[in-house]
């Protein structure tokens, strides 16, 4: 047993979770030679046989179901030291909060504390999904350190007075989700003018995120909800169709559809914000690079 290594631990594991030599070998980018060779230099260490060949692919033997229920948690304490390790060399840390509008909590703010995290293990982040004017009030109150707001068309004017704002992006593209039954499904693009007699389901409350494409003289509302979940429900269900900005395309169900309006980019006028306090700590600092970052290539553009 002294002789097993943490490269022939990933490699029988990897081989476990991919049932095949050569899937293995693809996922962790070894040949399938040096993988065949870490399988046989670990059943020498344990001196027995690991894996044993079926009709549908390679599967543990008893002896290696039990090395690879260990090898998980070895290799996990390993992974977790590492990143202690790392935190130690990284001078940022601490904890902030973090909070975003539901469209943007759903794929613009995991990816950007992905990065963050990646790039300062020691940074503890909180996260807060809420409307833009109830995270601003936090800021102020000191109860939140970076937020992720929306400004522009059919939102409320925010009093950004003593905050710092960074812009993230601009022009944000815009189009509307439909249901995989819906006669826009299997469209590339729609037209303004066509979205005047759908049924709309929108946002609900003091400030609502999403409402109708503007332009729309008296539009035909079926829903008016607050949870993003609820609405995009509602979409699938197919009664109606809803406004969602293209940094929140990927985060659509999969029988719902998004369909870009073909003036999306003039058409809603927004723009997406990091706001901090006028002095931000490092970690509330290095927050907003990473949400810079990620704003650049998230969603879908015009």
């Amino acid at each position: 047993m002294a002789d097993l290594t943490l490269t022939g631990l990933r490699v029988v594991v990897e081989v476990a979770r991919t049932g095949s030599f050569s899937a293995a070998a693809h996922r962790l980018g070894y040949t399938q030679s040096a993988v065949s060779r870490q399988i046989a230099a670990s059943e020498r260490a344990t001196g027995t046989a690991l894996f044993e060949r079926h009709a549908r692919g390679i599967r543990p033997t008893t002896a290696g179901e039990v090395l690879i229920r260990h090898a998980g948690r070895v290799l996990d304490s390993v992974s977790a030291a590492g990143k202690e390790l790392a935190g130690l060399r990284d001078r940022l840390a601490g904890r902030i909060s973090v909070g975003a509008f539901p469209a943007a909590s759903a794929v613009l703010l995991p990816r950007a504390v992905s990065r963050l995290l990646r790039a300062h293990p020691g940074v503890e982040v909180h996260l807060a999904e809420s409307a833009t004017l109830a995270q601003l009030q936090s800021l102020r109150r000191g109860r939140l350190d970076v937020s992720v707001a929306v400004t522009g068309d059919g939102l409320p004017e925010y009093d950004f007075e003593g905050l710092r704002r960074t812009e993230l992006r601009s022009g944000i593209p815009y189009g509307v989700a439909v249901a995989e039954s819906h006669p826009f499904a299997g469209r590339s693009w729609v037209e303004p003018d066509e979205l005047a007699e759908q049924q709309w389901i929108v946002g609900a409350g003091s400030s609502p995120e999403f409402g109708t494409w503007p332009g729309i003289a008296g539009p035909s509302i079926a829903f008016a909800v607050r949870a993003w979940p609820t609405r995009l429900g509602l979409v699938a269900a197919g009664l109606g169709v809803s406004l969602v900005p293209g940094f929140a395309a990927d985060s659509l169900p999969a029988d719902v559809r998004w369909i870009p309006v073909r003036d999306e980019c003039g058409g809603v006028r927004r723009a997406l914000w990091a706001v901090t306090g006028e002095r931000p700590d490092p970690a509330a600092v290095a927050m907003v690079r990473a949400l810079e970052q990620e704003a650049g290539s998230v969603g879908r553009g015009c």
